[in-house]
């Protein structure tokens, strides 16, 4: 059985439609009444919160089972005051609470996400596996604490866990904006879409399907005690991704540059009153050229991602006006 907590969400619910497909037995644990409409009814729910570790002991898993962790709090929603409570009570603790209900119960294979942003500021190019990690906010910190954590029950005495750990950048597909709604919106209305320095960096992203993809290689390949990054290859400059919107968009936009070093400084003090623009772990590195190493990935899973960046954000331009005509 395959078991993926925060099944209910954006990777989620690919994962669960693909392993559906091959005909898998697949559970998905989430904290909503029911599961997605958008997953087939052949997929089992459990409603369980994993901030709770009695209610992952009572789903009971098995030493033949296999777990996907994709649950976590992120930016892609608003935020409380309370950073670090709000991502380590669930990205940290809770995935704390579901190795130790995995180890009681015998259970010896994971599946972990957690997140490009462990690295913070890259210190040489491309980002690999080995880079530091020195994240920027407590989005990031609660995601290198669940990867420590994640290492602790690796080599815990009494059987440790086998653990493949992937690090996406920023994930983008058919079902979720974010950040994107703003640009798409300043798109729409002729407005000049500004970068946040020269625009000449690159800023890689990663579809949703080639994260499924990445999972289902994953455990084609035994599921590898190891950590892997996710991204696209051959990601063009920021002002050549926003020109081809604009052009998709046929709007009279333009992209103007402005000085990265004012507008992060402008960002932060806009945060720090509560005026959040953009949350510091997405303004810090967006004038930061910065592209993940993949080639280890590719090597080891047999992956290869099949969706470029400006493919990806055209579609979602489109999406986006699609679901403003609903």
């Amino acid at each position: 059985m395959f078991y993926i907590f925060g099944g209910n969400g954006f990777v989620g619910r690919y994962l669960a439609l693909a392993l559906s497909k091959q005909e898998k037995e697949a559970t998905v644990v989430d904290l909503q009444d029911s599961l997605d409409s958008r997953i087939p009814n052949s997929v089992r729910y459990i409603r369980a919160d994993i901030r709770n570790l009695s209610e992952i002991e009572a789903i009971a898993l098995s030493s033949g089972d296999t777990v996907i962790n994709l649950a976590a709090n992120q930016y892609h929603t608003k935020v409380p005051k309370n950073r670090h409570d709000y991502f380590f009570s669930t990205n940290t603790v809770g995935t704390k609470n579901i190795l130790t209900a995995m180890k009681n119960a015998g259970c010896r294979n994971l599946i972990q996400f957690t997140t490009d942003m462990t690295y913070g500021k890259p210190q040489y190019l491309p980002v690999d596996t080995k880079h530091p990690q020195n994240p920027f906010g407590s989005y990031g910190e609660s995601k290198k604490a669940c990867e420590e954590i994640c290492r602790e029950f690796r080599n815990s005495t009494g059987g440790g866990i086998n653990i493949c750990i992937f690090r996406p950048r920023m994930i983008n597909g058919p079902g979720r904006l974010g950040i994107l709604v703003k640009l798409f919106k300043l798109i729409d209305m002729n407005l000049p879409v500004p970068t946040i320095g020269n625009g000449k960096n690159h800023y890689q992203m990663v579809s949703v399907f080639d994260c499924v993809s990445a999972i289902l290689c994953a455990i084609e390949k035994g599921i590898p005690n190891k950590e892997y990054n996710l991204g696209s290859k051959e990601s063009p400059d920021i002002t050549t991704l926003l020109q081809g919107v604009i052009k998709t968009a046929g709007s009279r936009s333009f992209v103007m540059h402005t000085p990265g070093t004012l507008v992060k400084f402008i960002l932060k003090i806009l945060d720090a009153l509560g005026l959040t623009v953009m949350y510091p772990e997405q303004f810090m590195i967006a004038d930061e050229e910065y592209v993940l190493d993949i080639s280890e990935t590719e090597k080891d899973l047999g992956w290869k991602p099949q969706y470029n960046d400006e493919d990806m954000l055209v579609e979602a331009y489109k999406m986006y006006k699609e679901g403003k005509a609903k």
